[in-house]
């Protein structure tokens, strides 16, 4: 075996670093768009510049190592900011802003920042002003206009980045060394910050173009929160590719329809009810566009196949997690017409997939088990917690919480979380079989489906619905289309109506919160059925 310490200057050729992507697209594309943020085009010469500046001036303030929060929205300054953290050698620690004051204070205190940078309207959204100083760190303020700030122990990014040199900083930089924590996001209980590397976020970068066919000639959507590793990874891709990210702060259908004919998008990735949406308008056409990504949930056959002729036939599905630096794997359902919505096909070229049961065995086509990951992209760790990683990380794999198994021509179906799995009456019903079910009648805009204790059943099936606008729907007509569908195990047997569902900011059904919110409800309706 040859034995070789590589010195401070093999390292530094060798180093796989998130700031140098940036700063070598800019080397080959100086004038080409990075970034449209509404009003502002920024080249890449722009990007890296600003970027470098802003990492100067995080070094001469705080030196290297230190966890730097941020509470931004979608923004240019935004993609300079977090691009600078990384060339100066610290860590980015995004937080979902659209949290409660108590859990934002939480992440920033768990996550030990020494820093944060921060949108002035959030700064003054009620409490935060007060939650940022009792922190007691420098803040960076980004601003929409303006130059000076008149909060105390705060300059702004402009501020920050005057007089700042343009040129990459050199730094002793290892690739394995935290490059972000990504706090998970909060399905159940406390968020988890998972920390990932340069290197493991890069894996997934190379992975995705290769996956998705990324080059410089794209155009990007970026209207999912860049605080989420899913609009990140994306972005960071398309930057890495010397391709354009096209940010926008929210879904408003008619603004993306237009920016989407606009800006001439090669590549949309949206949550499924965002394609509904943007396809209600009959005369909505993207000619442009070349891949259309979904995410998150599964999306109906028919939603497929208009996205098919009106905007794309390549429409893929990309999965991921926090933990396990997206993409993982992907399906084309276009070209599989006979698999279901649950399948998520192959993995991505970076990592690889397998099935295992709860002793650490590789499992088989037809046999369910924990869905389980190892590659490049896999995360070192949860911060402060190792318990929980060496959990995640058991028997040599990344444990995901999900239950999946191996179908036709070795594509992976998923099948439910874990903790989502209801067992009732001795069956095991998936509670995403039923949600698939329910989006698939034309009057249903969204639904959650849960397990809620019985008396008799153990758990019963209980489907929480959003209607579309203007259906005309009730509960015999949707049970009736679940029971033309499902087994009669399946059918839920209670369905209730609501406005919304609680949901994560990247869509997510929080389905402990439907839990809490409708045990009574379903609790009455079993007392009532007992008396009839």
């Amino acid at each position: 075996m040859i034995a070789m310490t590589p010195s401070a200057e093999l390292r530094r050729i060798r180093r796989v670093a998130l700031g140098d992507l940036i700063h070598r697209s800019a080397l080959k594309f100086p004038r080409r768009t990075a970034v449209v943020d509404g009003d502002v085009r920024m080249d890449y010469a722009e990007l890296d510049a600003r970027s470098s500046r802003f990492a100067h001036a995080l070094l001469e303030r705080l030196g290297s190592g230190h966890q730097i929060g941020m509470l931004c929205a979608n923004s240019a300054d935004m993609v300079v900011a977090y691009n600078g953290i990384h060339k100066s050698g610290n860590v980015w620690v995004p937080v979902n802003t659209r949290l409660d004051p108590a859990a934002i204070d939480y992440i920033l205190r768990h996550a030990e920042v020494s820093a944060v940078v921060v949108d002035e309207a959030l700064h003054a959204a009620p409490g935060m002003a007060e939650l940022l100083a009792r922190l007691a760190v420098p803040l960076f303020i980004t601003m929409a206009a303006g130059t000076e700030t008149a909060v105390a122990n705060a300059c702004t990014l402009a501020q920050a980045q005057h007089g700042q040199s343009d040129a990459l900083p050199e730094l002793d930089m290892a690739s394995e060394q935290p490059a972000l924590i990504m706090y998970t996001s909060g399905t159940t209980g406390h968020p988890k910050g998972a920390v990932h590397s340069h290197a493991s976020v890069a894996a997934a970068l190379m992975g995705n173009m290769a996956g998705f066919g990324i080059t410089e000639q794209d155009v990007f959507s970026a209207l999912l929160p860049l605080y989420h590793c899913a609009q990140h990874t994306l972005v960071a891709t398309a930057h890495m590719a010397g391709a354009c990210a096209v940010l926008l702060r929210g879904f408003v259908p008619d603004e993306v329809r237009a920016s989407i004919t606009a800006e001439k998008y090669t590549l949309f990735t949206g949550l499924p009810m965002m394609y509904g949406a943007l396809l209600a308008d009959p005369a909505f056409r993207a000619p442009s566009l070349r891949l259309a990504i979904y995410a998150m949930a599964p999306i109906p056959d028919a939603l497929i196949q208009v996205i098919a002729e009106r905007m794309t036939p390549n429409v893929q599905l990309a999965t991921g997690q926090t933990e396990m630096y997206p993409g993982t794997m992907t399906f084309k359902p276009m070209e599989h017409p006979g698999l279901g919505g649950n399948f998520w096909g192959f993995s991505l070229p970076h990592n690889e997939t397998a099935v295992m049961d709860d002793e650490g065995r590789l499992l088989g086509e037809g046999q369910p088990g924990e869905i389980v990951h190892r590659g490049a992209n896999a995360m070192l760790g949860y911060f402060k917690d190792p318990e929980a990683s060496a959990a995640a990380q058991r028997f040599g794999w990344h444990h995901t919480g999900d239950l999946g198994m191996w179908g036709p021509g070795g594509q992976l179906m998923f099948l439910d979380r874990k903790k989502d799995m209801i067992k009732t009456g001795g069956e095991n019903v998936a509670s995403v079989k039923v949600e698939a079910v329910l989006l698939g009648h034309p009057g249903v805009a969204g639904c959650g489906v849960i397990g809620l204790p019985h008396p008799r059943w153990s758990e019963a099936v209980c489907a929480f619905v959003v209607k579309k606008p203007g259906a005309e729907l009730d509960e015999q007509a949707l049970a009736a289309h679940c029971r033309a569908h499902l087994g009669g195990f399946e059918v839920p047997k209670l369905i209730h109506f609501v406005d919304a569902l609680p949901a994560t900011s990247t869509g997510k059904v929080q389905k402990h919160l439907l839990r809490k919110q409708f045990e009574r409800l379903a609790q009455e309706a079993w007392t009532k059925e007992e008396g009839a």
